[in-house]
Formats: structure tokens, C-alpha cells, sequence
């Protein structure tokens, strides 16, 4: 499912790129913020605002700059659950294999165990 934002404000976003959407309740989008690149774009300071974030990737961005009013048009899919889910299990399989190799590193795992010296009695 795709939507068409209209921001005013310059805020180029690449095509491919994750977005945080935050929308005011009256349907004003308040600030973009791209997730693959970190740069968040705010078009007012919505501290103050009750607002609705939701996720989306970026399926097409155009820029128009003008003196007074630049405008942003972006037509963004929403991220279905699957690749969501995809996403994270790859983070997850990633987090894992890295735990491991810390305590390989610092458990011992790679040297033989000590001999157990025999008991008398």
C-alpha cells in the first residue's frame, strides 16, 4: 500500500531509505526522520503535540524549491511484517554470532579443559 506526503519543507530522502513518519492528529506531517542515514527533518517542534509515528520505506521523493515555500512530496509504501520480521531476525542471528564470539574470546572455549588430578584417600 502506498501514500503520497506532502511536506513543506526541503527534505530529500533517497529512494529505498526507511523513514519515521510523525503525523499531528489533524494529518500534518510534523517530522521525517531517515533511518538508514539519521537525519531527522522537522517541519515544527512537536514536543507539545499529540502525535501518531508510524514506519514506511521510500518509494519516490521530489523536491521543489521555491524562494518562500520549499515542498517535499514523498510516496512511501508502508513496511509489511514480513520483511519487518525479516529484518529482525537477521539483527537477532547477528546480536547472536557476536555473543558467541565474545565469550569464545574471553570463556576459554578454545584451550582443552585442565586434567583432573587424581584423588587419595
Amino acid at each position: 500500500m502506498q501514500r503520497t506526503l506532502v511536506i513543506s519543507a526541503s527534505a530529500p530522502v533517497p529512494r529505498g531509505n526507511h523513514v519515521e513518519i510523525a503525523q499531528a492528529a489533524d494529518g500534518t506531517v510534523i517530522a521525517v526522520r531517515d533511518l538508514d542515514r539519521g537525519i531527522q527533518y522537522e517541519v515544527r517542534d512537536a514536543s507539545r503535540e499529540q502525535v501518531d509515528v508510524w514506519r514506511a520505506v521510500v518509494r519516490d521523493c521530489r523536491v521543489t524549491e521555491s524562494v518562500r515555500h520549499p515542498r517535499t512530496t514523498l510516496i512511501v509504501g508502508f513496511s509489511d511484517a514480513v520483511s519487518a520480521a525479516e529484518e529482525a531476525l537477521s539483527e537477532a542471528d547477528a546480536a547472536a554470532a557476536a555473543a558467541k564470539a565474545e565469550s569464545d574470546r574471553w570463556g576459554g572455549a578454545d584451550k582443552p579443559p585442565a586434567e583432573v588430578p587424581e584423588r587419595f584417600w
